[in-house]
């Protein structure tokens, strides 16, 4: 309990703590199962129809549905910036849009720049994160999240381990 005293009046406060903690796996390209290498290979792989001559970063996403169906994406910039589009949501929206009643069960992210796969694995954005979020919000199904870096495969159960402290539709109720 804090106590703060002012001119003519007394405030009392009472200040909790959590702690917010996610659980990532982490594996060699060869330990993962057979589904999960298929995936995160063709996230690897689109990495190459990127267009992203001015960050020359170069993102593919890569969703498997549960109806086994794999989709991917990539990153698509634009010289009036923000009007481009990162791999994760050209994924989502594609997958959805043409098979919108099928669930995401995995989603696999890779990166390259100067034609090199990064070691460490990247994250997705804040906005992708949203997305990914309300997408296994809206379809009542955990998303599973690989980040591919050379050094190791991040494995997360959720997009909700990405994004812990989290807002969706039913934070407005």
């Amino acid at each position: 309990m804090y106590i703060c005293r002012g001119i003519n009046h007394l405030i009392v406060l009472h200040m909790r703590q959590y702690e917010v903690t996610s659980r990532i796996a982490v594996y060699e390209m060869e330990e993962l199962p057979v589904e999960d290498r298929e995936l995160v290979e063709a996230a690897c792989r689109v990495t190459e129809s990127s267009y992203a001559p001015y960050s020359h970063f170069h993102v593919g996403a890569a969703a498997r549905l549960s109806d086994g169906t794999i989709f991917v994406g990539s990153n698509q910039e634009a010289a009036a910036f923000p009007s481009g589009m990162c791999a994760e949501r050209t994924t989502l929206y594609a997958a959805l849009a043409q098979h919108p009643d099928q669930k995401v069960l995995a989603l696999a992210i890779a990166a390259q720049t100067g034609g090199h796969f990064l070691e460490d694995p990247i994250t997705p954005c804040g906005a992708c994160r949203q997305v990914m979020l309300e997408t296994e919000d809206r379809l009542g199904q955990d998303i599973r999240v690989l980040l591919y870096g050379t050094k190791g495969v991040h494995v997360l159960q959720n997009v909700k381990s990405l994004l812990p402290i989290y807002f969706v539709a039913d934070c407005m109720k």
